[in-house]
């Protein structure tokens, strides 16, 4: 099975740094990233059930605080589309607000990280994700249809 993230970021820096450590890792992801949540909505309901071309992103890496419909939007609607409730989503956010966390994890998140601020820090970051992710868990077929 194809790995893959899908990054909802709407910071071109920040995409452009985790993209990078993503790349650097033993077995790197496919990653396709969408710079708000409207865009990532549309992307994950075009792909629902397309299992012919790799499906639905293994996990969903996702901004908080972005523009339009924002990550708590976002991490809500897909918690409550049943084709879509099944995918991992991950918040990585420069949000440590406690009730950040609470709504996420409350709201179906399966993980939420602090994005450091120092680049070194913020790529260790992200290869920690990579490897529990990607190497440690085990994660449902792209196409969300057997074991979740």
């Amino acid at each position: 099975m194809t790995r893959s993230v899908l990054l909802v970021e709407d910071s071109d820096a920040d995409s452009e740094a985790t993209i990078r450590a993503l790349g650097k890792c033993a077995t790197p992801p496919a990653v396709h990233r969408c710079a708000d949540g409207d865009e990532a909505l549309a992307y994950l309901r075009q792909r629902a059930g397309a299992a012919e071309d790799g499906g639905h992103p293994s996990v969903v890496l996702l901004d908080l605080n972005m523009p339009g419909t924002d990550g708590r939007d976002v991490l809500e609607q897909i918690k409550a589309d049943d084709q879509l409730k099944h995918i991992p989503v991950v918040i990585m956010t420069t949000s440590a607000d406690r009730t950040d966390v609470t709504f996420c994890y409350r709201h179906g998140a399966s993980g939420f990280m602090t994005k450091p601020l120092d680049l070194e820090q913020f790529a260790a970051a992200v290869r920690d994700f990579h490897a529990y992710w990607f190497r440690a868990v085990v994660l449902p077929d792209a196409g969300g249809r057997e074991g979740c």
